[in-house]
């Protein structure tokens, strides 16, 4: 049985604010639209204000999106020497029902109104596991870092560069700190490098274990290096949990071993 209200047209999008930590939505681009014109500056929307593209799984700006850019906020046409008779569509009248206002917009999007209350909002839903996936993501790196440096310590702690050179895991060790340290302030824009570390750690370290014979370490950085990877990709909880069991199980190990 239809619902009596039309389905939304082309695609919907969840967005939020630089400083937000929820998502609001899902809206159309009409919707957006509409709330590009409204002068509440914690609400509306500006080029600034972040959608969540499913196609890369990314937080961008609207800006960004020439297309999009372009449909919330269209071009005017110059006028011409004739002018066209203008009509108000959204014009209340007294056998129709009330015009929909912005309000109305995001009374819906927040679930206050009669058909919305009571609905969970998937967008805030994967904006929470995003933020736990950088929060796993960074941890596993710290203890990545941990295991690297500490078969070479010695040597950082005395800066002797000739033994650096012999233990070339102790830079990579210091890499994955800066990376730890960046996800825990919730740097989320250097995840392709986060991507890239895990594949490098699951083909480079997984390979050097392996030639040394040493089974247990490579299942250890295998473990860890996946579970990095998809905590930066999984946005449900189920997943995600196990994504960084994983990989704090993997990388837990590795610290274990290189301390004894």
């Amino acid at each position: 049985m239809s619902s009596g209200s039309p389905e939304p047209a082309g695609p919907e999008y969840y967005i939020r604010g630089i400083n937000d930590t929820e998502a609001r939505g899902p809206f159309s681009r009409d919707q957006l639209a509409s709330l590009a014109e409204s002068n509440d500056a914690t609400k509306g929307v500006t080029p600034d204000t972040y959608y969540y593209d499913t196609a890369t799984e990314q937080w961008l700006t609207i800006g960004s999106n020439a297309e999009l850019k372009a449909l919330i906020w269209p071009e005017k046409k110059k006028m011409g020497f004739k002018q066209k008779e203008f009509k108000v569509v959204n014009e209340e009248k007294a056998d129709s029902a009330p015009a929909i206002t912005v309000q109305d917009f995001l009374a819906a999007a927040e679930g206050k109104t009669d058909e919305t209350k009571g609905k969970k909002d998937k967008g805030d839903m994967m904006m929470i596991a995003s933020q736990w996936g950088t929060r796993a993501a960074a941890v596993i790196s710290l203890l990545s870092a941990v295991a690297l440096i500490l078969p070479g310590i010695d040597a950082l702690m005395a800066m002797d560069v000739a033994k650096l050179i012999d233990k070339p895991f102790v830079i990579l060790g210091v890499a994955d700190v800066l990376i730890g340290v960046l996800l825990l302030l919730g740097v989320i824009d250097i995840y392709p490098i986060v991507r890239f570390r895990a594949a490098f750690g699951l083909g480079f370290l997984g390979f050097f274990f392996m030639t040394q014979g040493q089974l247990t370490p490579m299942i250890a950085v295998g473990a860890g290096a996946i579970g990095l990877y998809f905590c930066t990709i999984f946005l449900s909880y189920i997943p995600l949990a196990v994504a960084a069991l994983l990989g704090l199980g993997g990388m837990a190990m590795l610290a274990t071993m290189s301390y004894s």
